[in-house]
């Protein structure tokens, strides 16, 4: 049997075995092309037919409950932690991350051994109050030595990487990571173990929020962690998506009000290509990189970003219906990096 790869992959319309992926309604989707070998070719699935957009084949979905997460719960998933309060006032924001090997569903019968921050990809969506006190108690329950790297302003020995502070730590290990959540914005976090592209493919990663002193205007709140996965080991990625799983937003679009401010936290950990992209369809967006700014940069309806960068986007969809959000990599999109709000 060749080689699979992502090329192959879209000229077969799908993986091999349970997950074929299907063009609906297209040429791609009634043809056999058959590449790689017993992939064959990609069928229509009922009810679907001539919408013309990309899916798992045979309608099939990924076991959410299974994987212990589901990107439709995740999309709007703040973690507060839990808070105390100093004999001055200050607030201490406090979280337990741990480090866990965990085989998820990326695509039906598709399994991934991930690394994983309690059990998710992406980890826990951190969020805070700009200059309160953070401590973030980390645990390797994994059978690989990691740290946790956050973005953001903090000392050197509480930076999580090899050789500072408490360094990598091995299998049963314990740290704490203790810092002032500066700047206020959109940050991230992630294992900076080698081989670093290792340890952020296989899933350690996650947003990290710090709000403003001054709230920001009130809005319908989400996250998106555009990612990827390598199911085969050549350093290419087979699979894409915004919150792990592919094509999770086109069946199950997100639901939001016509007229109603919607905010994106949008966080790139695409890891072995270089650029990864976000388009909306039908609106434009106000876009903040890594949102420290008030003030948006541009106006616009697509964004860049190499991994490690983030940004915020705002708009309001002035039309009810179905718009589409997707990599503007077209490749991407074929794999899983697209999906649907739902406007009413």
């Amino acid at each position: 049997m060749a080689h699979l790869t992502r090329r192959r992959l879209i000229a077969a319309g799908g993986l091999s075995g349970a997950a074929l992926l299907a063009s609906k309604g297209t040429a791609a989707g009634q043809h056999d092309h058959g590449a790689n070998g017993g992939a064959g070719g990609v069928q229509v699935h009922a009810g679907h037919e001539g919408t013309g957009h990309a899916d798992f084949r045979d309608g099939r979905t990924v076991d959410h409950a299974a994987n212990g997460f589901d990107p439709h719960e995740l999309v709007r998933d703040f973690d507060w932690g839990r808070t105390t309060r100093t004999a001055s006032g200050r607030v201490i924001r406090e979280w337990e991350l741990v480090a866990l090997d965990r085989e998820i569903e990326v695509a039906p019968g598709v399994k991934f051994a991930a690394w994983t921050y309690n059990g998710r990809v992406p980890g826990p969506t951190l969020r805070c109050r700009e200059g309160e006190r953070l401590r973030i108690t980390f645990v390797n329950a994994s059978e690989h030595p990691h740290t946790i790297h956050f973005h953001g302003i903090h000392p050197s020995d509480m930076d999580g990487v090899p050789g500072q502070g408490a360094g990598q730590i091995g299998r049963g290990g314990k740290t704490v990571y203790e810092f002032d959540a500066l700047p206020a914005g959109l940050h991230l976090y992630h294992c900076h173990s080698r081989a670093l592209a290792e340890h952020i493919t296989k899933g350690l990663y996650g947003a990290f929020i710090i709000d403003p002193a001054e709230e920001r205007e009130d809005a319908d709140e989400l996250v998106m962690v555009m990612n990827g996965f390598d199911t085969n080991f050549d350093r290419a990625n087979e699979l894409y998506a915004a919150n792990s799983i592919p094509f999770a937003y086109m069946e199950t679009p997100i639901q939001v009000a016509r007229d109603a401010l919607v905010r994106i936290y949008l966080v790139n950990v695409l890891e072995y290509d270089l650029i990864n992209s976000f388009h909306l369809h039908g609106n434009l967006f106000n876009y903040f990189p890594t949102g420290t700014s008030k003030t948006p940069s541009e106006f616009t309806d697509t964004v860049m970003l190499c991994q490690g960068q983030r940004g915020i986007l705002e708009w309001r969809f002035a039309h009810p219906g179905k718009f589409m959000f997707h990599a503007h990599q077209s490749e991407f999109t074929e794999l899983g990096w697209q999906g649907f709000f739902e406007v009413s």
